[in-house]
């Protein structure tokens, strides 16, 4: 929501009122509710946009209805509205072992931000950090798609060692940021050694037999294999 930070963005979502540029037009939002009255709103980070962008939902939460900017009202009764937000990130780290007691801590955080009548009008569902089992399960998907990609495009075999995952794990330091450091690990880490070295071979026209990713000493490491007159030769670029 990070587009609707200006008051004047309100129009944008319900239309112009009569007399302003735009008027007729429909907004984003109610038009989207209206054409489509059973549907699931996602709202990203609402700590964001404007206060006066929020308040247009307290008649939507409460009477199940929204006005548009020619004032019609749009019918919300069959919406499912989700509003997520980085707001208490830190309390629900501090309490995610004890569930319990996150609710309590939680809720000074939120009525610092959103209005107690709003507030009132919500469920609030806290999103705990991953677990190590979770981010596991995370990291053998991506290697599962990652070995998929490498097979068909090279249509070599393709080895990625258990000792991978763990050094990935390794350098997931920041539970609040959830999957993301995975992503940055992966991309900035792991894979620029194998993307150089096969990025040489293509432009030798080599055929590549074997693809091996590893760790030695804390670092990821690449191996390509290649097919050359019945022998394989091997090359190692390793990243730290």
């Amino acid at each position: 929501m990070s587009e609707f930070q200006e008051k004047h963005t309100v129009s944008r979502l319900i239309g112009s009122p009569p007399g302003y540029v735009g008027y007729g037009e429909g907004g984003v939002l109610t038009e989207a509710i209206r054409q489509k009255p059973y549907s699931v709103v996602l709202l990203d980070e609402v700590e964001k946009a404007h206060p006066d962008v929020l308040n247009l939902f307290y008649q939507a939460f409460d009477k199940g209805e929204m006005a548009d900017g020619e004032g019609r009202l749009i019918d919300c009764k069959n919406i499912v509205f989700f509003l997520t937000s980085n707001l208490g990130y830190q309390v629900i780290v501090e309490h995610a072992d004890d569930p319990e007691t996150m609710q309590e801590a939680l809720y000074p955080v939120l009525a610092d931000f959103f209005k107690p009548a709003l507030l009132a009008r919500m469920e609030v569902v806290p999103y705990l950090p991953l677990s190590k089992a979770t981010l596991a399960t995370i990291i053998a998907g991506k290697l599962a798609r990652l070995d998929n990609v490498l097979r068909s495009r090279f249509g070599a075999d393709v080895i990625i060692e258990p000792e991978v995952t763990d050094e990935i794990m390794s350098r997931v330091t920041r539970a609040e940021n959830g999957a993301r450091m995975l992503e940055s690990v992966i991309d900035g880490d792991m894979l620029p050694p194998l993307s150089l070295l096969l990025l040489q071979k293509m432009a030798a026209n080599t055929a590549i037999a074997r693809i091996r990713l590893s760790v030695a000493d804390g670092a990821f490491t690449a191996d390509v294999e290649d097919v050359l007159n019945d022998e394989s030769v091997t090359e190692d670029e390793t990243v730290l």
